[in-house]
């Protein structure tokens, strides 16, 4: 009998041990599909960020930073985000990261210049901010030490930014809005938060901060204009539908315009990447912005001897490609009438086009090329004002003349 009993004991420790490893495993098996989980939302954070495009210089080491981002005030070199322990953010704590992206502040307790998009990832969750730190620790380890900022005095000095953070700068976690649908409430948190879109798209003042009231209104970048992504009439989204600005954020191009140079690289390393939902949501915002600041009169017609000479000039220039009504080939080459971009109040974009040139941006939803030759070595200052106005012009176009001195400005950017 007690040897019955011992049996039965044994066997009941052995099914409890065993039990125990299973749940052990099964707990393990958990917490690897959190982690995973967290990593993977942390990913499409940072795919949503943009954060790629900013710090990686060479496409050999991704986010190993050392890329030159020009500002009014100077060059700003961005920081290295791989985990690397003595040059990266290995070496950073939870709370250090958190603090980096939710107000500003390095972990020797400097200031970030806002070139550093913290005033838009103040806004993200905490959970959103651990997921972004989860997926940067998975990444290889580079060694490199970028250059220090070269900026103008007095912004050398980070101390500065104390002022300007108390002056621009509002701490806080995007709170959702009870009125509006989940989805417009998804959207605004990805376009206001870690898609920092106003940091292009919206106009600052002299101290490179946004212009209160005018968010969304188009902003110039690096020589190019950021257009308007409000419900602006001839330069904003309004006749866009939510299918065309998802269109045009998944593949660079839609039937009515092309991503531009810098527009291009956020195509290709952020929007492109984002799941359709994310995509549709940002769609969905913006498509409800109501319009903002009233868009330049157009009330006085352009110079008749600039459409003429425009006119001209694009015929024998341009028609092979954008046809003789501007209609073009569209998601090739872009039509030109009812074209926002075109209309903008800044043609920077468009002279920085015809001087340079363009290549269409490529992505897996539109492969197929299209580019346009540079004509700055082609045309005259006053050749190029004069097809620019007429372009802007014409087919109902109505944007401001544009003149042979903003055409030398813009060469010499």
């Amino acid at each position: 009998m007690q040897g019955r009993h011992r049996t039965m004991r044994a066997f009941l420790v052995g099914l409890l041990l065993c039990s125990a490893f299973a749940s052990g495993e099964c707990f393990a098996d958990a917490q690897a599909d959190i982690a995973a989980e967290q990593v993977a939302r942390g990913k499409a954070l940072a795919d949503a960020g943009d954060c790629a495009s900013c710090h990686t210089a060479d496409t050999a080491k991704p986010f190993a930073g050392g890329k030159r981002i020009d500002t009014p005030f100077g060059g700003i070199y961005s920081p290295n985000l791989t985990p690397d322990r003595d040059t990266g953010v290995g070496g950073w704590s939870d709370d250090d990261f958190y603090r980096a992206l939710r107000f500003g502040v390095a972990p020797d307790g400097s200031r970030y210049y806002p070139a550093f998009p913290y005033p838009n990832f103040t806004k993200l969750t905490r959970q959103d901010i651990g997921a972004i730190r989860a997926y940067l620790a998975t990444l290889t380890p580079v060694k490199n030490s970028p250059s220090p900022p070269e900026l103008r005095w007095p912004l050398n000095y980070r101390v500065v930014m104390r002022g300007w953070n108390w002056l621009f700068f509002k701490p806080g976690i995007l709170m959702p809005d009870q009125q509006k649908s989940a989805e417009w409430n998804r959207g605004r948190y990805l376009v206001e938060g870690p898609g920092h879109c106003g940091a292009c798209h919206t106009p600052k003042n002299i101290f490179g901060a946004d212009r209160r009231g005018q968010t969304f209104g188009g902003g110039l970048v690096q020589g190019m204009f950021a257009p308007r992504l409000d419900a602006a009439a001839r330069s904003g989204l309004k006749s866009w539908s939510v299918e065309d600005i998802a269109e045009y954020l998944q593949s660079g191009r839609n039937g009515r315009s092309h991503a531009g140079e810098l527009m291009s690289e956020v195509v290709v390393n952020s929007t492109s990447k984002m799941s359709d939902p994310d995509v549709r949501a940002i769609a969905v915002y913006l498509k409800n912005l109501p319009a903002g600041a009233p868009e330049p009169s157009s009330s006085a017609p352009p110079p008749a001897a600039a459409m003429t000479e425009g006119e001209k000039l694009y015929k024998g220039a341009c028609i092979a490609c954008h046809e003789v009504d501007g209609s073009g080939a569209p998601r090739i080459y872009p039509p030109l009438p009812g074209n926002a971009n075109l209309q903008s109040s800044d043609p920077s974009s468009t002279l920085r086009v015809i001087l340079d040139g363009a290549q269409t941006v490529t992505t897996p939803r539109a492969p197929n090329k299209g580019s346009m030759p540079a004509y700055a070595a082609k045309l005259s200052d006053q050749e190029i004002a004069d097809v620019t106005t007429y372009i802007r012009n014409a087919w109902g176009n109505a944007a401001p003349a544009v003149t042979a001195a903003q055409v030398a400005k813009a060469r010499r950017k």
